[in-house]
């Protein structure tokens, strides 16, 4: 019975890994204040059209807001922002770009789909690899004596134990990430729990989301005008009453209304906890109406303390890092069960000698144009980045554009070429794809290495070098594989079977059988 369960778990592990691994390894690889406010209120003020619903100031706070940016919203329309020179109030003028936060947003909503449909395909794909964590930790019953072995060489031995390495060294993050994702869409998987109580259709819904998280004070716009309180005089009533706490962010409610609120919210990047205090004024005249405390309900603040640790945005530099490790050896961790998939079913069919079927086939294709495929579309959205023209009609648009239609071009070449030769052609765009870029940097902008790490620019130095790290990686890889195709092993594929590994199925059956 009890080998039996195990024998399950294995399979429950394997099938879930490879049918969800290629959406996870997408999901894996995404002055003084108050003078800001002044500053903050007359940029608003020529921006925003007359009618706007709502106004929304971002305060500089450091690496996670380093700007002053201004929102605006017209009636039935999407919120407007600008970055604004905090020195000048002028708004700053930069390139129409998808930047950082695309790659973000395309984590968790994937792109080119409803958002709804994006959220409940990387919300099974999440719960699929909770799933394979847990099965994982059952199968192995040598989990913490595979995270000290790795024997290089040995074919499907090498994949596995590399597989087990990587997931056992990162498993409380891998747990922590994937437990915390599915909190952060908690809403949209169970909707029914929210319809039990509030009834189902958008109006209920809204009724949920105002009782939770609409501010207390706020009410709704009066139709009578009425001109606002200067935002400086607010923000220095927060200071005084908060003890010089940082303030994040105004949420100015129904401007030049006579039911305007001024929202002032704390920063909740501060601390995992993200628990962040408000305090709501009369936007007409500067009375403090409601203050709500930072601590609320249990419930409340367990998410809070997920979605904080799963977004990491309170993490120092040395933590940062941590994070970014981590989420490349979950890369790895799938990345290595997707190849020791292939790897074991191309063994049993090099045994039979028999020809490799179409599924085998299929899946070879797919984890080439993924695990190595994707990287090198990514490194093309940043070259589109810096060769569209500034003035093209949606520009940052067609950078998303060239990321996909760069991956449906390798897709391509995966299908047309022998697999052993096309790891080895796409590892070697990847090094030369990522390795460049530091080149293309220094020849269209003047933040280049030369410039930026003598000035201490840490940002642009930092994201040149990552470039560069990781361009010789690929091209580490790309020299390991083109090795291996002298001696006729492809790089999906294992020697045949010898001393070393010949009784691996029989002995570790329960850790790496389908």
């Amino acid at each position: 019975m009890k080998d039996f369960f195990r024998q399950s778990m294995s399979w429950l592990h394997t099938w879930v890994g490879l049918l969800l691994g290629w959406v996870l390894y997408f999901m894996f690889i995404t002055g003084d204040l108050r003078d800001l406010a002044r500053v903050g209120e007359s940029a608003i003020k020529a921006l925003a059209p007359a009618g706007a619903e709502g106004w929304w100031i971002d305060l500089p706070t450091g690496r996670n807001t380093p700007n002053l940016t201004v929102w605006w919203k017209l009636p039935d329309q999407e919120w407007q922002e600008q970055a604004i020179d905090a020195q000048t109030g002028a708004p700053v003028k930069a390139r129409a770009t998808g930047g950082g936060q695309t790659l973000y947003r395309m984590h968790w909503q994937l792109h080119y789909l409803p958002r709804i449909a994006g959220e409940w395909i990387v919300g099974v794909a999440t719960m699929s690899m909770f799933v394979a964590l847990i099965t994982g930790v059952i199968v192995h019953k040598k989990i913490f004596a595979d995270f000290f072995t790795f024997r290089p060489g040995k074919g499907q031995r090498s994949w596995l134990d590399a597989h087990n390495v990587a997931s056992v060294v990162t498993l409380p993050f891998q747990f922590m990430i994937t437990w915390s994702g599915l909190i952060f869409m908690m809403f949209t998987y169970m909707p029914l729990i929210i319809a039990a109580w509030y009834g189902t259709g958008e109006a209920s819904r809204k009724a949920f989301e105002d009782e939770v998280f609409r501010p207390p004070a706020v009410t709704e716009r009066s139709g009578q005008p009425a001109p606002m309180v200067a935002l400086d005089k607010v923000v220095a009533q927060a200071q005084a009453r908060w003890g010089g706490a940082a303030i994040a962010s105004l949420d100015i409610q129904h401007p030049n209304d006579a039911h305007a609120r001024i929202v002032v919210n704390g920063d909740y990047t501060a601390t995992p906890t993200r628990h962040v205090a408000t305090l709501v004024f009369d936007g007409v005249s500067g009375e403090l109406l409601a203050e709500q405390s930072a601590e609320q309900s249990a419930a409340k603040a367990f998410r809070d303390l997920m979605l904080g640790l799963h977004e990491g945005l309170f993490a120092g530099p040395a933590l940062r890092a941590l994070y970014v490790l981590s989420g490349l050896l979950g890369a790895a961790m799938i990345a290595t069960g997707l190849v020791l998939w292939s790897v074991k079913r191309r063994q049993k069919i090099e045994k039979a000698r028999a020809a490799p079927h179409a599924g085998l086939r299929l899946v070879d294709k797919l984890n080439l144009v993924t695990l190595i495929g994707l990287p090198v579309a990514i490194a093309t959205y940043f070259w589109a980045n810096r060769l569209l023209p500034t003035d093209m009609a949606g520009r940052a648009a067609w950078e998303v554009h060239v990321l996909f239609l760069t991956w449906l071009a390798l897709l391509l070449h995966a299908s047309l070429r022998p697999t052993q030769r096309a790891w080895i052609e796409q590892t070697g765009l990847a090094a030369l794809a990522f390795g460049l870029l530091p080149l293309l940097n220094a020849l269209t902008t003047d933040r280049h290495l030369a410039a930026s790490l003598p000035a201490g620019d840490w940002v642009m130095a930092g994201f040149d070098l990552s470039m560069l790290a990781l361009g010789v990686a690929f091209a580490a890889l790309g020299w390991f594989l083109l090795q291996r195709e002298g001696r006729s092993v492809a790089p999906a594929s294992v020697q045949r079977p010898t001393k070393a590994n010949r009784g691996i199925e029989t002995t570790e059956s329960a850790e790496a059988t389908s």
